[in-house]
């Protein structure tokens, strides 16, 4: 395991993260506490220290469980919770990214985590209800405080996002060095706004749903009555098919997993990326590993920037054929732009 600089933070974080929202049952899909070590230990053995969890997670569990299994090594872990969603049943100030849910909240989080302080403390998603200089002012008192080191944002469009650190940097507050969001070979809509906007402001990117789903899996390409009954949830359309065809087909050219191509396409993407692993089981998360072992030649990555390319987009389309003649004559180093990766 390699590490990275998180965005524009000096903090050292695995080139993976370990997601803990499978850690409990609570929420019907998750596993056991004794599970839930297995696939813990597994990933500190290949030396991973970035591990993300959130205090809605199987209602409490997963930051219960992480405080017990860290207590031997705490230090040497990246610990990453988030606050905004509700805890506390129908109370209307349970949930949102108001100083006092963020307060009540990141105190509940310490105690379940066996912890006294936060490595990267996310809002889990946009409150339109709070303004934005309450969430930043409120964040920056945390790590004044010593409870919080940095501060993420997860869920949250890229204007709100940009907006909050311009005002942070005016401030003299801390800003976000994190963006968690949802990107994969399935779904790269982030390409137009979220991944330009994490370049231009270094801010890291930890993408969760990496491999749709479990669609680029190819569990539904192989298996016909699967594929009938994932079509009727209407989870799965014929494009999510052809895409994940066109990974199985570079798997088995390079004697990989499928779900190990579309990580390893992942993590040559257009920003600082560290993809976010959730696994049920040791064998699981071994298999997700193995993606720092898989290289892709320039042609296998066109092949997949190809079939699953979207459309970038007003303005973006608008823009494209001028960007493209400029670009020819001009060799501009500060071009956020997402280009031919759309």
């Amino acid at each position: 395991m390699k590490y990275k600089l998180l965005g524009k933070s000096g903090l050292k974080v695995s080139e993976l993260a370990l997601g803990a929202m499978t850690f409990g049952t609570e929420m019907g899909f998750g596993v056991d506490k004794d599970e839930s070590r297995k696939v813990y230990e597994a990933f500190r053995e290949e030396g991973g220290n970035f591990i993300d969890t959130a205090n809605v997670y199987n209602g409490g569990t997963s930051e219960t469980f992480l405080g017990e299994f860290m207590q031997a090594d705490r230090e040497r872990i990246v610990l990453a919770t988030k606050f905004t969603g509700a805890m506390r049943g129908r109370d209307v100030n349970a949930s949102g990214n108001s100083r006092k849910n963020m307060m009540d909240s990141v105190h509940a989080s310490l105690k379940r985590l066996k912890t006294d302080y936060i490595d990267l403390y996310w809002a889990h998603f946009w409150d339109p209800t709070t303004p934005t200089e309450e969430l930043m002012r409120g964040l920056d008192d945390l790590v004044s405080q010593g409870k919080v080191l940095y501060v993420g944002i997860s869920d949250t469009p890229a204007w709100v996002v940009s907006r909050a650190n311009t005002i942070a940097e005016l401030k003299g507050w801390s800003q976000f060095v994190g963006l968690q969001i949802r990107y994969s070979l399935i779904d790269r809509s982030v390409e137009r706004e979220l991944l330009p906007m994490s370049r231009a402001l270094d801010i890291a990117v930890t993408p969760w749903g990496i491999v749709g789903s479990g669609i680029l899996s190819g569990k539904y390409n192989k298996d016909a009555a699967t594929e009938g009954r994932a079509k009727m949830r209407g989870s799965i359309d014929k494009r999510a098919l052809k895409i994940t065809a066109e990974v199985m087909a570079i798997a088995e050219d390079i004697g990989a997993k499928a779900t190990q191509v579309a990580i390893a396409w992942l993590r040559n993407g257009p920003a600082n990326i560290i993809p976010l692993l959730g696994a049920r089981t040791v064998e699981q998360l071994e298999e997700n590993l193995g993606c720092l072992t898989v290289s892709l030649d320039e042609d296998q990555m066109q092949r997949l920037d190809t079939v699953s390319a979207i459309s970038p987009g007003f303005p973006h389309d608008m823009l494209s054929a001028g960007n493209e003649a400029r670009a020819k004559r001009i060799d501009n180093h500060r071009d956020w732009s997402m280009g031919a990766s759309l």
